[in-house]
């Protein structure tokens, strides 16, 4: 069906070519066919993806991702705490972390959770260190010298080819699988697939042969792009292109919890961020950890991770939610809503 928008377009299309002569009134007539049949596309393209996906027009559609289950017990923890109140749904596990199994072995009984896996290649603490879930002989270039996996993303990107990368990131995603648990999405622990455009190439490889929703963000819009390449990304004219044809559902934006020196000026500084966005669809990723004499041994984030454990229980926060008429979502309705329209997108 052709909508009144389109209608219009497609009549200033045909006033433009308008010639009186009968040869080119054919033309003419030929050219507004066409025109007409290209309109829906050119206008899906011009939507942003909360648009595409069916979601009120014009709103924020916010997807709140708990980082980093299965890292320790006090991360377990705090996601289970969330998602049996109902607040929040979304998590990722990192697999070869030691708390990895006891949370996919919880999400095998709350089937209305969306439980993915926190692809991770990277570890970072100083004392509190994993490694890889495949064979280490196999993948010997994301090993360091302790046989752990590199402190930061330039050491992997560094040694590691983009073939181990896939090796690992497969064995991570089987083993959630393995245990009987089959991930609603992946994403990248430190955006270390983010790290080269190779490993842009695999995660997206990986996503659509698997058919589970990677965290994947429309480059195709300049100011986005920018804003990722200036945060050190290197995203450059192939990373853009392929990404451009990945196809599985993508975001519009991508960001964080901000801190605080407070609870209270970081749920500020939270609000401020979510009112600066713009309509669409974006992730917002956070980090929740119970307050434990064994967290402050893992990270020096812990304060920030104890907050972020209680600022979506918040009455505050969620009655700000409904002042601002956030939409709040998760992978499992993304990708449902995704294949109910995917003839169209």
């Amino acid at each position: 069906m052709i909508h009144l928008k389109e209608k219009s377009i497609a009549k200033k299309f045909s006033n433009l070519l308008y010639f009186k002569t009968k040869t080119n009134r054919y033309l003419i007539y030929l050219t507004t066919m066409i025109t007409l049949l290209a309109i829906p596309t050119i206008l899906n393209a011009q939507k942003n993806w909360a648009d595409k996906l069916g979601f009120p027009q014009g709103k924020k559609v916010l997807l709140f991702h708990m980082d980093d289950a299965g890292m320790c017990p006090e991360a377990n923890a705090a996601v289970e705490s969330y998602i049996e109140n109902g607040h929040i749904l979304s998590t990722a596990v990192m697999m070869p972390c030691p708390n990895a199994v006891s949370m996919i072995e919880w999400a095998k009984s709350h089937p209305s959770a969306d439980i993915g896996v926190h692809l991770t290649l990277t570890s970072e603490w100083k004392t509190y260190r994993w490694g890889p879930v495949s064979d280490p002989t196999k993948v010997p270039g994301l090993v360091d010298p302790d046989g752990k996996f590199y402190h930061e993303v330039p050491e992997v990107v560094m040694h590691a080819s983009a073939k181990e990368v896939e090796t690992e990131i497969r064995a991570q995603i089987d083993k959630a699988i393995a245990h009987g648990h089959r991930p609603t999405h992946i994403d990248t622990y430190m955006g270390t697939l983010y790290g080269s455009a190779e490993y842009v190439k695999v995660f997206l490889k990986v996503a659509e042969e698997y058919h589970i929703p990677a965290n994947v963000i429309n480059l195709s819009v300049p100011e986005v792009a920018a804003k990722f390449r200036q945060e050190g990304y290197p995203i450059n004219a192939e990373v853009i292109e392929n990404i451009g044809e990945y196809r599985l559902p993508k975001l519009d934006n991508f960001t964080s919890v901000p801190e605080g020196s407070t609870y209270e000026e970081k749920r500020a500084n939270f609000f401020k961020r979510v009112k600066a966005l713009n309509p669409g669809l974006t992730e917002i990723i956070f980090h929740p950890a119970t307050l434990t004499e064994n967290l402050k041994t893992i990270t020096g984030s812990w304060q920030q991770r104890v907050w972020e454990s209680e600022i979506f229980a918040d009455p505050v926060v969620l009655q700000f939610f409904k002042d601002e008429g956030i939409i709040i979502t998760n992978w499992k309705e993304i990708m449902d809503r995704f294949e109910r329209k995917s003839s169209n997108l």
